[in-house]
């Protein structure tokens, strides 16, 4: 039982939670410090993949630039749309490398788009549209995190009136 709104130290994703909202979603917030040193993001698909989440985008996007200049970046994720259900969250904050070998490319394209479209005729279209002269991918390695499970301050708190 709580009482203590504030302090929600105690309301943390498990780490089989946090697992199970990574592999239902494929979709995070991305943030990012613009030239103005202002923060900025955008929601972008993204791979989960041996601790380590990875991106894409076109070499021209503004994130890009930003990130070769100050490497540090945001992703969010959230359980809204997921079996899960809503009110679980986690945001990680890391450092951002910008690939754009072929090496990684190869590997990251068809797992990427198998990731995102379960059906292999789809997976192999998606992959042909991304693999584009001038595309290149974000290596997001975690530092940190941060999570939220709102089910759990909920039971926790069974005299509150939600």
């Amino acid at each position: 039982m709580s009482d203590d709104y504030e302090d929600l130290t105690t309301c943390s994703l498990t780490p089989e939670l946090e697992a199970r909202l990574l592999h239902l979603q494929r979709e995070c917030v991305f943030m990012w410090t613009n030239s103005d040193g202002e923060a900025f993001g955008v929601v972008m698909a993204v791979l989960p993949k041996d601790g380590r989440f990875w991106l894409t985008a076109a070499e021209r996007r503004k994130r890009i630039a930003a990130l070769r200049r100050f490497p540090r970046a945001s992703l969010c994720f959230n359980s809204t749309g997921t079996k899960m259900g809503p009110g679980k969250t986690i945001s990680y904050k890391g450092t951002c490398t910008v690939h754009s070998d072929r090496a990684t490319k190869d590997w990251f394209y068809p797992e990427f788009s198998r990731w995102l479209h379960r059906d292999e005729s789809a997976a192999a279209e998606f992959q042909k549209f991304l693999d584009s002269p001038h595309r290149v991918i974000i290596e997001f390695v975690p530092d940190y995190s941060l999570s939220f499970d709102g089910e759990l301050m909920m039971q926790r708190s069974p005299d509150a009136s939600w």
